[in-house]
């Protein structure tokens, strides 16, 4: 990795991009005042959905740590990865595995250049410029071919990306795809906003859509269909908080009762899914 460049197209700070508009939630710096803009629609117009980005996060740091200590799963590949920050794939799966493998796959040149940068010492990582909606091109990459055995399982991390797929773009049939070409035993992990019928929920995708064209709020129903022709493992697809959280955490009372959510924390849910 060390040495390792990235071509593409420069980076464009008079247009927002979603990865950095995440990173501005979530308390980031690797954003400028057009992503700003956007964001502080949430943070004024919509007092609290902050906490889906942060409830996000948590998920993907549990589901990455259940992974790599139940499972002989050593090789990541994170569609969609956005910008680094604190606890990315790679961290959480070496602490508890040093031999892990993760493949970090995004198409914004900002996440491509901070990415390289922070792996730029990290042997066992690569950052693929690629688009999620063209997973041929993912898993043909010669980084990705290197460093992945699709011979043996592969933790495909779907994390806050399928929402932003819309319907004609088929995300299901990405999900098919990784299904079809890893081989058993493979876990998925896929969180995704959650439709609460509610005016948060249209006001906010009205603003993604209107600025990003994309954006996309389903139902649990839709969100369970994604990850057809796999075994989705307990407790299935939940609000982010409540997918196997951390008890101990001073949100909990004594007795592991659950805390009560707000109604932002149960439009994001999370759910990790196994090939038979």
């Amino acid at each position: 990795m060390a040495g390792m460049t990235v071509e593409g197209p420069s980076i464009d700070c008079t247009k927002p991009s979603i990865a950095r508009v995440y990173d501005y939630l979530l308390g980031g710096k690797d954003n400028y005042a057009v992503d700003r803009e956007v964001g502080d629609v949430f943070l004024r117009d919509l007092p609290g959905s902050v906490a889906i980005a942060f409830a996000n996060r948590a998920a993907l740091t549990r589901a990455i740590k259940e992974i790599v200590t139940t499972t002989a799963i050593r090789q990541f590949i994170d569609l969609g990865s956005g910008l680094p920050t604190a606890d990315n794939v790679h961290q959480v799966a070496q602490r508890h595995a040093p031999e892990s493998r993760i493949v970090y796959v995004d198409n914004d040149p900002q996440v491509l250049v901070h990415g390289c940068a922070l792996l730029e010492q990290n042997d066992r990582t690569r950052v693929v410029r690629a688009d999620v909606r063209d997973p041929e091109d993912v898993r043909t990459h010669p980084d990705t071919r290197e460093l992945i055995d699709f011979d043996r399982p592969v933790a495909v991390i779907l994390s806050a990306v399928l929402h932003h797929v819309n319907d004609e773009e088929d995300p299901a049939g990405i999900v098919r795809y990784w299904r079809d070409h890893v081989p058993s035993g493979s876990h998925f992990f896929v969180s995704h906003f959650r439709s609460g019928h509610n005016p948060e929920t249209a006001e906010a995708e009205r603003v993604l859509q209107q600025t990003f064209g994309r954006g996309r709020w389903r139902t649990d129903e839709e969100i369970a269909s994604l990850l057809d022709g796999l075994e989705i493992l307990d407790p299935g697809i939940v609000p982010a908080p409540l997918w196997r959280p951390d008890t101990t955490g001073n949100r909990w009372s004594a007795d592991g009762a659950q805390p009560e959510l707000s109604v932002w924390q149960h439009l994001i849910v999370a759910g990790l899914a196994r090939k038979a």
